[in-house]
């Protein structure tokens, strides 16, 4: 009995020896036939609402069969996504078909500079971004206070994004690429399209950019006639300069100054009786 009762002991240790094995296995990395990459690799944002960082998600199936992947996305602290999740069939082909998504990465204006993350997860496979905060734009004397700031439109082409004529981007040749607005209402006009400064700001003048390329030159292409707008908290929008008969692709506008919270291009009409077309909108102060 003895015998047997060590037996069942030493048997008993064995199978609890191996209980406690098993769970060992499941530390092993996860494996998945989805490959995840990332462009860029790491970002750097600012506290603006129209200067997100933008990414460019990508899934490519390595696999021998077609599936269906789901694409998570985790960001931490302040961070917004305008997507948390990437969803799509990814066919198993040869050579591989890689399927991207874009993603904008914003944060409050008033987030600690400092460093964050965000988590991408596919089949339990998981890939970390870096993201840094960087502090502000400075916006004192001879600064664009547009830059970046709320923009707000009548309509917006679906080719092109609300913010892209207040990023920066006064380049024309990146017409609908990089760059620009333009309305969603062809031969409708009036057009509007607003910023918001980020506080009542004295200014005096407004550089206007429209669509002026080699192959969209302003004459047949560009905005011809606008009014200048100004307003202060809720009151009516206020008219402080006009533009008739343009056909150059960067107009200068100059007035009296004012105290102002937004800024209104009140598009009438344009070249070619097309569209509104503005590639970069700019405020300065006095």
């Amino acid at each position: 009995m003895t015998i047997r009762w060590q037996s069942a002991v030493a048997l008993g240790t064995a199978v609890a020896a191996t209980v406690i094995a098993l769970p060992q296995a499941t530390t092993n990395p996860p494996r998945t036939d989805v490959q995840v990459s990332v462009q860029p690799e790491q970002l750097s944002v600012v506290g603006l609402p129209c200067l997100p960082g933008n990414l460019t998600l990508t899934m490519t199936n390595t696999g021998t069969e077609d599936r269906y992947a789901d694409l998570t996305l985790d960001p931490s602290g302040p961070l917004q996504l305008s997507r948390e999740l990437f969803s799509s069939w990814l066919p198993a082909v040869d050579p591989d078909q890689p399927v991207s998504a874009p993603v904008d990465v914003r944060v409050p204006r008033d987030t600690q500079p400092g460093n964050y993350s965000m988590e991408l997860e596919v089949d339990k496979s998981k890939l970390t971004v870096p993201v840094t905060v960087n502090p502000l734009p400075s916006k004192g004397p001879g600064s664009n206070v547009a830059l970046g700031e709320q923009a707000s439109a009548s309509s917006t082409h679906g080719n092109f994004a609300l913010c892209g004529a207040v990023d920066g981007d006064n380049d024309t040749e990146h017409w609908d690429t990089l760059t620009g607005w333009n309305d969603g209402t062809r031969a409708v006009f009036p057009d509007n399209y607003d910023v918001a400064l980020a506080a009542p700001t004295t200014i005096n003048r407004v550089e206007l950019y429209t669509l002026d390329s080699k192959q969209y030159p302003a004459p047949t292409n560009g905005l011809r006639d606008w009014d200048v707008q100004v307003r202060k908290g809720t009151g009516d929008w206020q008219t402080v300069s006009q533009v008739r008969g343009n056909t150059l692709g960067h107009v200068t506008s100059t007035f009296d100054p004012v105290e102002a919270d937004a800024v209104r291009i009140l598009c009438l009409a344009g070249n070619g009786n097309t569209y509104s077309r503005i590639v970069e909108l700019e405020v300065y102060g006095s």
